[in-house]
């Protein structure tokens, strides 16, 4: 056979492909917008009920290390099957509840709602920006995945660390750090999709989530600290 006739067959085999990298974002991007809705039902729970806020500083860290690395193990035994997608929304809703604590003590401030609302448009922002970046960029972002994931495993134990110091300066670099990285990583996480890297939209939208979740709370923290105004 000569390559003509193999060309049909390839050129099909090029566009099934395509088509089912196209399927798993389109997936990955619904089930991003709907984990968003537990994740404001946990957040509204945790505020008004005082969940979080009721835990001590140390005994809230346990809780949230515990749920959320059991939530995550349980996503990864179930990401081939629908129950993984309502794991992961029972993930999303955990996380909101974890996320009360920062609301309740931004919303402390006279311009607590404004600064909730900016957060909210800036992590917007910036995963628009991050995604259209990772459907235009030609070059192999693989390797890029191997620093993330250490400077995140760095920054993991250096705020657990910070639990016990208490260095306000340390924070800030921190929080600096972390929307730097985490914006990275959405960058990094939609392009392994849009190659091919990652075919299971469950684990996607979990990489994405996590990544979105941990912008959003350090551009609020950031925004407490800088321009939160008292009565």
């Amino acid at each position: 056979m000569n390559d003509q006739g193999l060309q049909p067959f390839g050129l099909a085999g090029s566009g099934t492909l395509a088509a089912e990298r196209n399927r798993v974002l389109r997936n990955t991007y619904w089930l991003l917008a709907v984990s968003m809705v537990p994740t404001v039902l946990g957040a509204w729970v945790g505020v008004t009920t005082g969940f979080a806020a009721a835990m001590s500083p140390m005994v809230g860290l346990m809780v949230f290390l515990a749920g959320a690395f059991g939530f995550m193990f349980a996503i990864e035994k179930t990401k081939h099957s629908s129950t993984g997608v309502y794991v992961l929304l029972g993930f999303t809703f955990f996380m909101g509840l974890m996320l009360a604590r920062l609301l309740a003590s931004v919303l402390g401030f006279k311009n607590g709602s404004s600064l909730i609302m900016m957060a909210f448009g800036g992590t917007a922002a910036i995963f628009f920006a991050m995604a259209t970046l990772a459907t235009v960029i030609k070059r192999d972002l693989s390797t890029m995945g191997k620093f993330l994931t250490v400077g995140a495993w760095i920054l993991f134990f250096a705020f657990i660390a910070n639990a016990f110091l208490q260095s306000s300066a340390l924070m800030l670099t921190l929080l600096v750090l972390c929307l730097g990285i985490f914006s990275a990583f959405i960058l990094y996480d939609v392009k392994r999709v849009i190659d091919g890297g990652e075919d299971n939209y469950i684990s996607a939208t979990l990489s994405i989530y996590l990544s979105v979740y941990n912008v959003f709370q350090s551009l609020l923290a950031i925004l407490g600290i800088f321009g939160g105004e008292r009565d």
